[in-house]
């Protein structure tokens, strides 16, 4: 029996950004226990600050409440931005090159939050890339732009809003038994923590039940 987690994001996200310390962290506490998956969940412009001075005001709230001791730069704003799609498809089409880790995503999540870089040019967020998971740039760029890298992330952006959920990051978490928790919009490790300790006691006790009694009997 086992649990599954799934983190829906976008990579230039900053509430994604502010997740990732929980993400390794329950990625470290449960190794081996619990598998870890991302998706991508495209923004739309209903997710984007409106003005550099928005977005400042924005970057300080959540900075505060996360207690970082840094500010978020944001030098990747553009008026009337629709969507980000080459940071995202980049992180996207990496998996495709073999690398199925966080090191791309959080390379252009990094670029783009803590420093401000304008990481929706397709060359730049290639580059970015390309230089986190040690892949040929032109290779990476060339699969980024591949039709069915965007269909795929277009694919996992309609399963996000499938969940009647509207914040990312929003971590789902599976169990085998049929058991599902949904956080939408946090950040912190401690809920999803106690969630995930909870369905694996309840698969524990399923598993031990299993040895006594077995199966089910047929209807």
């Amino acid at each position: 029996m086992h649990i599954t987690v799934t983190d829906y994001l976008d990579v230039v996200s900053s509430w994604c950004f502010w997740s990732e310390a929980t993400w390794a962290e329950l990625k470290k506490r449960y190794e081996g226990r619990v598998k870890f998956e991302w998706k991508i969940a495209l923004m739309d412009a209903s997710g984007f600050p409106k003005s550099i001075e928005q977005a400042n005001w924005f970057y300080r709230r959540s900075g505060m409440m996360m207690r970082s001791p840094f500010m978020l730069k944001p030098g990747w704003f553009e008026p009337e931005l629709q969507e980000c799609l080459a940071p995202n498809l980049v992180a996207e089409a990496a998996r495709d090159l073999g690398v199925t880790d966080d090191r791309v995503r959080m390379a252009l999540a990094n670029a783009t939050e803590r420093e401000g870089q304008h990481t929706n040019n397709w060359e730049l967020a290639a580059e970015i890339g390309a230089k986190a998971a040690g892949l040929d740039k032109t290779k990476l760029l060339e699969r980024a732009r591949a039709p069915e890298v965007e269909a795929r992330a277009r694919a996992s952006t309609a399963e996000f809003h499938a969940l009647k959920v509207t914040q990312r990051p929003t971590f789902v978490v599976d169990s085998e038994i049929g058991d599902r928790a949904i956080f939408s919009g946090f950040a912190k490790l401690e809920p999803i923590a106690a969630t995930i300790d909870a369905m694996l006691d309840d698969l524990a006790a399923y598993a031990s039940h299993a040895a006594h009694f077995g199966e089910p009997p047929p209807a």
